[in-house]
């Protein structure tokens, strides 16, 4: 009954023939597809044992671990050997190393060890060139003429800014609170001078102020 639903391609008096035949060219078509013979060879190549156990390597690993086993064997019996006698060679050094230069090389250390001596006696013992009290008194004198010659008052005194003599050359906490003294005692006399120039501005605007009124009247 398959025959009767089969549609075939080209027009055909019997459609039961028609389907026979095309069924069987099918049928071998498919055949020969199996039976075909592929044009580049897909299949993995043959494999050799020899390539793969590698009974060469497999030699000469035994040969090594057998020469292991054999060497550590013999180190084990000498250990043992050592352990239950006294050993036949002592290992005991008493050579002394000696040099032909070691005197010298001592004398030089020791004549260079006096003449540092020698230098730090003369750097403890030697007086200062200058003389500091000089440098003080200079200072002073340089002051002096610089007050002679400024055309503004200076803004300081002697004892704020002047170190002692003998003190170190940071500024102490003495020496600091002399000098901000002084400078509020200046900021204060220039705000005194200042309000009393403001005052003695404003009388005389008033005055004049008071000669253009009478004039006008």
């Amino acid at each position: 009954m398959q025959h009767q639903a089969y549609q075939p391609i080209l027009p055909s008096v019997n459609k039961y023939l028609q389907y026979k035949w095309d069924k069987s060219c099918y049928e071998m078509h498919r055949k020969k597809v199996k039976s075909a013979k592929p044009t580049i060879a897909t299949t993995p190549p043959k494999t050799y044992n020899h390539l793969i156990v590698k009974l060469k390597k497999l030699q000469l690993e035994e040969e090594r671990i057998s020469r292991i086993k054999r060497e550590n064997q013999m180190l084990l019996d000498k250990m043992s050997h050592i352990m239950q006698t006294t050993g036949g060679v002592d290992c005991k050094n008493e050579y002394v190393k000696k040099s032909l230069v070691e005197g010298k090389r001592q004398l030089e250390l020791l004549h260079i060890a006096k003449e540092n001596q020698k230098i730090l006696q003369r750097l403890s013992t030697c007086r200062p060139h200058y003389n500091i009290q000089a440098w003080h008194n200079q200072w002073l004198e340089n002051i002096e003429f610089m007050k002679n010659i400024s055309s503004y008052p200076s803004q300081y005194t002697q004892g704020s800014f002047l170190p002692p003599i003998y003190a170190d050359r940071h500024r102490t906490e003495v020496h600091d609170k002399v000098r901000k003294k002084n400078i509020r005692r200046l900021v204060h006399t220039d705000s005194a001078d200042m309000m009393n120039e403001k005052e003695d501005s404003d009388k005389e605007t008033k005055s004049e102020v008071k000669v253009t009124s009478e004039d006008e009247a």
